[in-house]
């Protein structure tokens, strides 16, 4: 059967239909895209400013940054320009990119999270051979297999839906194209499709989610063999990580390990996910790890210093 398309463009209905609420969105979400864009900027820029990316847990640190960064401006910019439009519209094309965008930066940091957790559990349970297991080249080649898993599973996505025929209706009740939403739209039976697409982002989400749990009992365990200073500054260190990894993972699981539905709060959900968890890393990495605040002041204190002379 040959493709049908008709649709060119797909309209959303976006976070509200009332201009009151949206007028309040506007300038609360353009205050948290703000944050997003000067936290984890100014956490790039100490890292690397502050030579801390000689250590691999800074070195990951700057590029869930980075990520953090791109996720949240695959949706954040355009929701906030439509937020003043009256009629929120995006073109075929657009929503395609847009829909591999948030699954191939989304899914990236899934992985990097995991990466982080393991640098822990080597950094903890085996410090001693710490710096030999955890070398840069390793430290490298782990970076590049979270782009590259990133990419193959958002392609997946992305291929699964664009060989779909859409011949109307075109509006979609959300503020950005994700994959549930746009099935729903498809004038065919996507039964098979919603269920492979179920499978790929569910299996990575719980499959992570589940190294990760066991990392992180790993090593709250093995603290007890370690001294009480020991055991405060580990804490601190994997609190921040335990706190960013169950404010991410706790709306993904909701959004994607379920069958191909959609429900009224998904939009409130991913407003999580892709808005507050990428505004909250800063603040969380920053506020329970002195090295970052020191290495911060220290920054700022020496730009302060050149800048009067």
């Amino acid at each position: 059967m040959e493709k049908i398309n008709n649709v060119t463009e797909f309209i959303f209905w976006g976070l509200s239909r009332s201009p009151e609420v949206e007028e309040v969105c506007l300038v609360v979400f353009s205050c948290f895209y703000t944050v997003i864009l000067l936290g984890n900027l100014l956490i790039m820029l100490t890292v690397c400013r502050g030579n801390l990316s000689k250590s691999p847990m800074y070195f990951f640190l700057s590029y869930l940054s980075f990520v953090d960064i791109c996720y949240s401006s695959v949706t954040a910019p355009k929701m906030i320009v439509d937020l003043l439009a009256k009629k929120k519209t995006i073109s075929y094309v657009g929503c395609m990119l847009q829909l591999f965008g948030v699954h191939f930066f989304g899914c990236t940091e899934i992985f990097i999270l995991t990466v982080m957790a393991y640098d822990r559990y080597v950094a903890i349970c085996k410090p001693l051979h710490y710096m030999k297991i955890m070398d840069r080249e390793r430290c490298n080649r782990m970076l590049l297999g979270t782009w590259v898993g990133g990419f193959l599973h958002s392609i997946i996505q992305v291929a699964l839906v664009v060989q779909l025929p859409f011949c109307g209706p075109n509006e979609i009740d959300h503020y950005f194209c994700d994959v549930h939403p746009v099935l729903k739209l498809a004038c065919t039976d996507t039964h098979v499709v919603g269920i492979v697409v179920t499978a790929n982002s569910g299996t990575i989400a719980l499959g992570s989610f589940v190294i990760l749990l066991i990392s992180y009992t790993i090593i709250l365990v093995s603290l007890r063999k370690q001294s009480a200073e020991g055991r405060r500054k580990a804490l601190s260190t994997c609190g921040s990580h335990i706190a960013v990894v169950i404010i991410f993972f706790g709306p993904c699981t909701f959004m994607y390990m379920r069958p191909d539905t959609t429900f009224a709060e998904d939009k409130m959900v991913a407003v999580f996910y892709t808005i507050i968890t990428p505004m909250l890393n800063p603040l969380i990495y920053t506020l329970r790890n002195s090295e970052v605040k020191n290495a911060m002041k220290k920054l700022w204190g020496r730009n302060v210093f050149l800048g009067a002379y």
